[in-house]
């Protein structure tokens, strides 16, 4: 399934928090010491209607994490773009982009929950239109001096938008989902794909093998096509805890705690690299580790004693290459 016997590891941000107030000397060590155990990426997720504690909102803490750092790449997984203003998300990503010399992935999506669509004065029905509307309209301002758009949602005329991002012509854009529609939408438009986390590894496998298929359809050289999976992760020798820690969580960000023994993976380090080999095996070439409690300790675990287990044969920090696909006309 794979094409090559290297997989990259990301790392989730330390975005969720407890107890108040946020320690800021907590979070920079955290962030420094996840690129210091040389992990490819730092991600993460939207927080918009989320149930979970305190969760940092994203891009704020994707710029702080710049600030922070050289190396480590910086991706969303995944931005709700139907909640979210086109061209205010363009100029962020931009100055993000440039502030970290290139560093950024865009990851988008649809949203989730869209019970918290009112909120933001918009309904579920129109938020496909939205989410390619945007995409769209994001991929002109970084390409081009001056755009005029005519949009469903979104109007401009003669209109400069600056700084463009630091990547040419744009960030990799990687899209979520998981229906049979956002998987070809994928293929078509994105230079990657990302599996959520409430996905099991067999699924992540059709998933994966849905991808290719489209990816054929669209004529496009699957090399340059990333596929990533995002796990919940406990380490912990005491394996009952661990699963009861990822009940825990997925009780409170899916209210299903049954999805720990589903998707999630769990149990002492080599426990874990096994079940990490499983997604690797199904098709990812990066996997997005999302630890959910204790991060400071989990981060240790995973870069002293679980990521280690697969060098030299399946660690890199080398994705294929991105290549974005041309634009496209929007809803």
């Amino acid at each position: 399934m794979r094409r090559s016997n290297k997989v990259s590891f990301g790392i989730s941000a330390p975005q969720i928090h407890q107890e108040l107030p946020i320690d800021p000397a907590e979070i920079q060590t955290y962030i420094q010491q996840a690129e210091g155990f040389g992990f490819h990426s730092l991600w993460v997720l939207e927080p918009f209607g989320l149930r979970a504690p305190s969760l940092l909102e994203s891009l704020s803490l994707l710029n702080y994490a710049a600030a922070l750092t050289r190396k480590i790449k910086l991706g969303t997984a995944v931005l709700a773009l139907p909640l979210r203003s086109p061209v205010h998300l363009a100029k962020s990503i931009a100055t993000l982009d440039q502030l970290s010399r290139g560093r950024v992935i865009v990851g988008v999506g649809l949203g989730g929950d869209p019970s918290i669509f009112p909120a933001y004065g918009i309904t579920k029905e129109h938020r496909l239109g939205r989410l390619l509307e945007s995409v769209t309209l994001m991929q002109r301002l970084w390409m081009e001096d001056r755009v005029t758009f005519n949009g469903r949602f979104a109007q401009m005329e003669d209109a400069p938008v600056l700084p463009k991002p630091f990547q040419k012509p744009y960030p990799p854009i990687w899209f979520g989902g998981s229906a049979p529609a956002a998987l070809k939408r994928a293929a078509k438009l994105g230079s990657g794909f990302i599996c959520g986390g409430s996905t099991s590894t067999a699924q992540f496998k059709e998933q994966t093998e849905a991808v290719y298929r489209a990816l054929d359809e669209a004529k496009r050289d699957p090399a340059t096509f990333t596929i990533s999976k995002r796990v919940f992760i406990a380490v912990d020798k005491n394996r009952e805890r661990a699963k009861r820690q990822l009940q825990e969580w997925f009780g409170l960000y899916y209210n299903k705690p049954q999805f720990a023994e589903r998707a999630g993976i769990y149990g002492s380090p080599g426990e874990c690299a096994e079940q990490l080999a499983e997604v690797a095996a199904a098709g990812a070439d990066m996997i997005i580790l999302n630890t959910v409690a204790d991060l400071m300790n989990q981060l240790h675990l995973l870069g002293e004693e679980v990521v280690p287990l697969f060098e030299p044969e399946v660690t890199g920090t080398e994705l294929p290459l991105p290549a974005q696909p041309e634009i496209y006309a929007h809803a």
